[in-house]
């Protein structure tokens, strides 16, 4: 009964299946009924079985030979960057509405929440819809957005403004964002400082906890100095705009606002900000008439292609050793962890199969290669190398249509690589379907970590499967997993780690080695029911070009052992990036804001480093709905494991029901294997109504209402 598509004819599937279940009756041997899941687990539960228990996966799914579901974890990864972004914003976005306190009428962050929620659909990030249905969700997406915008700007035009709970006055201030900051187009930010004006940059964090980070945002003029809430000068550095950027950015803003841009900038400006818990902190932007003195042009270095000099890039204890000769990274060097390990980094691609041979090409859906080929140079390969008091960064130009940025912060310890990848090139009528590849030296073992839905870490052996007894016909596709958050391998000494900004497909095909798939353009439908090639396209001006991709990645090496804290702690920053709000003042007065600086939380407190809060949102009747989670797993780290935390009164995950009523509904199923009742997994305890502490074990999420006064 059904199937895709089908449902639009939902009365013809009814009728008949009313005439099915009216005559099988009449027989009086079996009874049919449209069942529901509780009437189905019900019915299951009484047959009093003992049941297998999973503890793993499906993953990777094959419904046939040669025909492996491990294409889609990267199919379409402009929408999928799109969806993780707003996630992360909505996220955001609730935090400061609650703040503010819920409208009755529009704006509110509703519209953008129905948008992520359809972009759930299992054809829709998943990236296995035709391209009109595409375009169609990701409408929706920035129709959500432009309104969750208006409640940002006006909930920070309200804190910036309120120095008491008595609520928002006239609210003059209005707040800009820059949603296409990813193509260099801000322009709240390109405005000529030199006539006097001043720019405020409000920084929200989302998170539970202060947080340090780099801002960057371009700008046209170059004397510019940075003050904080304070009114103190800060460090700040100037990068030029690389022409790359420039070209992207001219494009692009033609075909997203229809006209080209009036001013380009010519600089990145970047600053070091602090931001209190679940609050904001206020940056003021101005003009100089000589050079400010903590503002440091990046110094330029362009490798020759010959001699046997090595590169040394990063202002920190974090060291990227490049070769002078190749123009290639070789080494990566920790002085605080003592690591000094043998890193480099290639780019590959798989030809697709256009399923010639037995009429299974790769697709949408299907991952399946015919050959992988490295991706050379064009030419001797060149290193650009800007360096400056807060971070550096390598320019690789790769090829025409790879270009690579690899930063190093003073005040991390790790790489964070930028990549622009495309237009594919498929004027040889193959399909290509892009990778980087990250190999060491490290003994791995065939084994690899990838993050099941961006909680625990789930064990890979390549070419294997705990359940069965594997035939492998696939050993690339068949061996590709979904990467949400990150993925590490390890050996007896250190453990390498990778960490994302969207949802893409990776894999350790070789011992020592992780590859992540950034992009795919494919010329052949893959018979799973997209009925299109997945051959993505930007049209600007009735010019058509194949799609390019801009994304990240994060590379570390830690002790064995070492690396699970800055994945779980880099991994909410990564999902939860500071969120940017600009507008113009005038006068001497440095701000006008009454408060320069806001936290939701206590001055004295906030978040363990291993607890997240998921959810903080003002529901219709008033009422707070908070939910928090623990992020590590059992043993995944020695001290953060473990932890206890303040705060309410308890529901369901998905808060529909109490949890007490919840728990007295709930099955206890047999497992095979033993005389026992399915284990009981670690659960926190129940919450005392005084004290109002919640404990969190390992993974958990809970999730509470609570009524303020």
């Amino acid at each position: 009964m059904g199937t895709d598509f089908k449902y639009q004819y939902a009365h013809t599937w009814f009728r008949n299946m009313d005439k099915l279940i009216h005559y099988v009756n009449q027989d009086g041997r079996v009874n049919a009924l449209y069942s529901t899941p509780s009437i189905y687990t019900d019915a299951k539960y009484a047959e009093n079985n003992s049941w297998p228990l999973k503890k793993d996966d499906f993953f990777p799914y094959a419904d046939r030979v040669n025909a492996y579901w491990t294409g889609y974890f990267t199919s379409r990864p402009a929408l999928k960057g799109y969806v993780r972004v707003l996630s992360g914003y909505y996220l955001a976005a609730r935090q400061l509405e609650f703040f503010k306190g819920r409208s009755v009428a529009r704006p509110t962050t509703d519209t953008l929440a129905d948008a992520l929620a359809i972009a759930q659909h299992h054809d829709a990030v998943s990236g296995t819809s035709q391209q009109h249905v595409a375009f169609d969700y990701a409408k929706r997406l920035s129709i959500g957005y432009k309104e969750a915008e208006e409640v940002v700007a006006a909930s920070l035009a309200c804190l910036v403004e309120s120095v008491s709970k008595s609520g928002c006055g006239s609210m003059g201030i209005k707040f800009q964002q820059c949603p296409l900051l990813n193509i260099t187009y801000c322009p709240p930010t390109e405005v000529d400082l030199s006539l006097g004006k001043k720019l405020a940059v409000v920084v929200y964090n989302s998170l539970g906890w202060k947080r340090d980070d780099v801002i960057r945002i371009p700008v046209i003029n170059e004397n510019v100095t940075v003050q904080d809430s304070s009114g103190k000068e800060i460090v700040s550095q100037l990068l030029p705009i690389i022409d790359a950027s420039i070209a992207i950015r001219s494009s692009h803003v033609t075909a997203y606002v229809g006209e080209s841009p009036n001013a380009t900038p010519k600089y990145w400006l970047a600053f070091a900000a602090s931001v209190p818990p679940l609050g904001f902190s206020t940056y003021i932007i101005s003009s100089t008439k000589q050079k400010a003195a903590n503002s440091v042009k990046g110094t330029l270095y362009t490798s020759k292609g010959s001699g046997n000099d090595t590169i040394e890039v990063g202002p920190g204890n974090l060291k990227l050793i490049y070769s002078g000769i190749e123009g290639k990274l070789t080494q990566y060097v920790n002085s605080r962890s003592m690591i000094r390990a043998s890193v480099n980094q290639s780019y590959s691609y798989y030809s697709g199969n256009d399923g010639s041979g037995d009429f299974q090409a790769s697709g949408a859906y299907i991952f399946r290669p015919n050959g992988t080929f490295p991706i050379q140079s064009e030419g001797q390969t060149r290193l650009t190398i800007l360096q400056g008091p807060l971070y550096d960064e390598v320019h690789q130009k790769i090829n025409s249509w790879i270009y690579q940025i690899t930063r190093v912060y003073k005040e991390k310890d790790h790489a964070e690589i930028e990549f622009t990848v495309g237009p594919i090139p498929i004027d040889d009528g193959i399909g290509k379907e892009i990778v980087t590849k990250v190999s060491t030296t490290m003994k791995s073992n065939k084994t690899f970590y990838t993050d099941s839905n961006g909680r625990d870490f789930l064990e890979r052996i390549r070419d294997y499967r705990a359940d069965w007894d594997l035939e492998v016909n696939q050993p690339v596709a068949g061996n590709y997993y979904p990467i949400n958050l990150g993925m590490y391998m390890k050996d007896d000494i250190t453990e390498l780690s990778i960490l994302v900004d969207r949802s893409v497909g990776g894999s350790s095909i070789v011992d020592g080695q992780l590859e992540l798939m950034l992009h795919r353009r494919l010329l052949q439908d893959d018979g799973r029911g997209v009925a299109e090639a997945l051959n993505e396209t930007v049209c600007v001006l009735d010019k058509c070009t194949g799609l390019s991709i801009q994304g990240k990645y994060y590379l570390r090496i830690d002790p064995l052992g070492e690396g699970a804290k800055w994945r779980r702690s880099l991994g909410q920053e990564i999902y939860s990036p500071l969120l940017l709000a600009f507008t113009e003042q005038d006068g001497d007065s440095w701000t006008k804001f009454q408060a320069p600086t806001f936290s939701g939380l206590d001055a004295s407190y906030s978040l363990p480093d291993n607890v997240a809060l998921l959810t903080l949102q003002e529901l219709e009747d008033g009422k707070v709905l908070l939910r928090l989670a623990h992020l590590y797993e059992i043993g995944e780290d020695k001290e953060l494991s473990i932890w206890l935390i303040n705060t309410i009164a308890e529901m369901s995950l998905s808060a529909n029901q109490e949890r007490e009523e919840m728990e007295k509904k709930r099955l206890v199923w047999k497992v095979e294997g033993s005389s026992h009742e399915e284990p009981n997994a670690s659960r926190g305890g129940p919450v005392d109504p005084v004290k109002l502490v919640v404990e969190l074990a390992p993974m958990e999420i809970r999730t509470f209402i609570v009524e303020l006064s």
